[in-house]
């Protein structure tokens, strides 16, 4: 059975979901936890950190073939990409995951939480062609919220970037998305009860969310993973679906790379505030012809005294690079990238220079007491970030720390190691992007 739906849950105000989590701040909190933390299903503890770090590199890599495919730039262009098999993983290649549950009653599935992502989609049974999953695959008979989409929903008719279409029997919507990768995800347009499961630990239920029930499933995906949350700017993502019940602000606060504490905070309603002391905020620049990413217009970044003025993509309108929580690095192109790397070998003083083992970056320290970085500071229109020795440099192992940006020709990324230990609000109604310095470790 199928019935129209919109993709907006504006039936719901901010207070009202809150009700369910925190009726006197009125808003609510998730926890992210880094997919090579130990309660991690992805993490591998037969791995090296040197390994789990260069994998985070690759998987940048790959996120930049995944988002040129999505913005129809040219493939064949130049990037840096080292001879490795997991330079592929671009599927399902988010930093972070979310604990959700779909339907009634709830059913709990592990996604990745992907801000260049719009869709919400979990493999389905029956699965005609899926790849392996170690975890059930959920069941729509088994859920008595569970309803199809029509194809005359306003739903559907917003999902047309994501490939919808009818069935063959013209009753149900359809999706299909593909990747950079030829990995791709098709099913059933369906609306079902989504519940988010809060800090506070009483679950946010999320009535007639709009998701992807998966049937054909194919690629490269982790048989680990069980559905990816969409958070980009399109009509079908979770932010967009909630819309005006929580304000249109969300942020996140992700702890350092090496951090003892592996979970990070994402917020939602008036949770999502930016306030005090240190805000610096940006305009967020929208792309209406590519509604998915998150543009932010950089004009420079210094390093001491000596200032780099970056061009960046000509994508996004005025953006020239996208802000991303998945992507672990920060992506600028070749240019730029040696003029950063020479000022900040120049200025380093002390330590001493070394190699990364997995020979993926090419400026690296030994990290003793020695050693002492200049600072470095990311010039937003409206906006000057100062940032720390955790964002300019990324720690390998015990006795290496290498430079956390990287070459790349096709496309700008400013990454999540540049953003830890910061609070990064999004006010989507304002159109910006605010930073507070924050040890995210408290949050």
């Amino acid at each position: 059975m199928s019935f129209p739906i919109t993709l907006a849950l504006a039936t719901f105000c901010c207070i009202i979901i809150s009700a369910f989590v925190d009726a006197q701040s009125g808003g609510f909190s998730i926890n992210l936890v880094h997919r090579d933390s130990e309660g991690s299903p992805l993490y591998n503890p037969k791995e090296t950190p040197a390994r789990r770090v260069g994998n985070a590199g690759r998987r940048s890599i790959g996120r930049v073939h995944r988002f040129s495919h999505m913005l129809h730039l040219n493939s064949s262009r130049s990037i840096s990409d080292p001879s490795d098999p997991d330079a592929q993983l671009t599927a399902n290649n988010g930093e972070y995951l979310v604990n959700i549950s779909l339907g009634t009653p709830p059913f709990p599935i592990v996604a990745i939480a992907d801000t260049g992502s719009d869709i919400i989609w979990t493999q389905c049974k029956p699965c005609t062609d899926c790849y392996k999953q170690d975890a059930p695959l959920f069941d729509p008979k088994s859920s008595s919220s569970y309803r199809t989409v029509s194809c005359s929903s306003n739903a559907c008719n917003s999902l047309q970037s994501e490939g919808s279409s009818c069935s063959s029997d013209g009753s149900v919507c359809e999706y299909q998305v593909s990747y950079g990768d030829q990995s791709h995800t098709q099913g059933d347009v369906a609306a079902e009860t989504l519940t988010l499961e809060s800090k506070t630990g009483n679950p946010v239920a999320l009535p007639k969310t709009v998701i992807g029930c998966g049937h054909d499933n194919a690629g490269t995906f982790s048989p680990k993973g069980s559905g990816i949350v969409g958070l980009g700017g399109g009509p079908a993502s979770l932010v967009s679906q909630l819309g005006s019940s929580i304000g249109g602000k969300f942020s996140y606060c992700m702890v350092p790379y090496a951090a003892a504490k592996p979970t990070s905070t994402m917020n939602f309603c008036t949770n999502a505030v930016v306030s005090g002391n240190g805000v610096l905020s940006t305009p967020l620049i929208s792309d209406p012809s590519q509604p998915t990413f998150y543009f932010l217009q950089l004009e420079a970044v210094s390093v001491g005294s000596k200032k780099i003025a970056f061009q960046g993509s000509s994508i996004g309108g005025s953006g020239n690079i996208i802000i991303d929580s998945g992507t672990t690095l920060t992506l600028v192109p070749t240019d730029f990238f040696s003029q950063l790397s020479d000022a900040v070998e120049t200025q380093v003083t002390g330590g001493t220079k070394t190699s990364d083992p997995e020979g993926f970056f090419s400026l690296c320290y030994v990290p003793d007491s020695s050693l002492k970085l200049p600072p470095v500071t990311a010039h937003f229109k409206g906006a000057d970030v100062l940032l720390t020795s955790d964002n300019i440099f990324i720690q390998v192992n015990d006795k290496v720390v290498c430079l956390a940006f990287y070459a790349n020709d096709q496309l700008s990324i400013y990454g999540n190691v540049a953003q830890q230990n910061f609070l990064i609000g999004y006010d989507l109604p304002k159109q910006t992007l605010s930073f507070k310095p924050t040890d995210c470790t408290n949050t």
